[in-house]
């Protein structure tokens, strides 16, 4: 195997996920052309065709980067306990790629690829009643808090953001 050509084929591609996001910022995906983004990543059609299908397939492919960088940022969590605490981990995450994050919902992320949920402190806060809905309830208040501060750029700090979502729960209870 060629080293050489896998670092090259590497920066290719990380020229055309560049080019890709940075263009996610003002266009929407139906209007971005492997023309467009080839002609900004400095690269030629054949290099992007080498390693994508379609402009789909890369919007696919960038979503599933970010899911694969949370599994990371979370592999702590995945084989432990996960609490509300641990949320401005994600957040600071969000806060230092937001152009990232803001591209994945524009590209049709419903919610925040957060593993998994503290159910036992669910149970417990909620007396171990319909902790279904309100496990939903906190996922979907979640995102939206997200996707409102990623909206608003992102003015306050993960720390801020942190502890209002921890304020909403606790009251909840």
């Amino acid at each position: 195997m060629n080293i050489k050509n896998n670092k090259r084929k590497r920066q290719s591609m990380e020229k055309i996920t560049k080019a890709f996001i940075d263009m996610l910022q003002t266009q929407e995906l139906h209007k971005i052309s492997v023309t467009d983004i080839c002609m900004r990543a400095g690269l030629n059609r054949t290099t992007f065709y080498a390693n994508y299908m379609d402009i789909y397939d890369l919007a696919d492919k960038v979503l599933d980067s970010l899911r694969d960088e949370v599994e990371k940022l979370y592999s702590e969590e995945i084989t432990q306990s996960f609490s509300i605490d641990g949320y401005e981990k994600i957040l600071n995450h969000i806060y230092e790629n937001q152009i990232l994050y803001r591209s994945c919902f524009k590209l049709g992320m419903e919610e925040l690829p957060i593993l998994q949920y503290d159910i036992n402190a669910a149970a417990g806060y909620f007396d171990n009643q319909y902790i279904r809905y309100h496990i939903e309830f906190f996922r979907g208040g979640f995102n939206r808090i997200v996707k409102l501060w990623l909206e608003d750029g992102c003015k306050e700090s993960p720390l801020t953001i942190s502890e209002i979502i921890h304020q909403e729960y606790k009251a909840r209870i």
